[in-house]
């Protein structure tokens, strides 16, 4: 799965996890194993309050953006958030968002 994301300032967290095709957002499960190779889901067909683009399936792989929320004082990773590949199942680790996360 590749994901794109799109920094913007808010107060929301975001957690997500991967279990072959269902991405799961803040709890809630996303399956996109009927999405067919060179298929489109449009966002709006999702209901993922934080997904910010269509979903497509492009060389085997799931494609999309989501909203990568952060605080005034993030870092330049969450302000500025490279896209990533997931490949194994378990929990996604995320860009600290917001300067009390920060290690110390």
């Amino acid at each position: 799965m590749k994901i794109m994301f799109t920094p913007q300032l808010r107060a929301d967290a975001l957690s997500l996890s991967l279990d072959g095709d269902v991405l799961t957002v803040n709890g809630t499960a996303y399956d996109f194993g009927p999405l067919a190779e060179g298929g489109t889901l449009p966002r709006e067909a999702v209901g993922c309050p934080l997904l910010a683009s269509d979903v497509t399936r492009v060389g085997g792989h799931i494609m999309l953006a989501l909203i990568l929320p952060h605080g005034s004082d993030a870092p330049e990773a969450a302000r500025f958030p490279q896209p990533i590949t997931v490949t194994q199942t378990g929990p996604i680790p995320l860009p600290v968002t917001y300067a009390e996360e920060a290690p110390e």
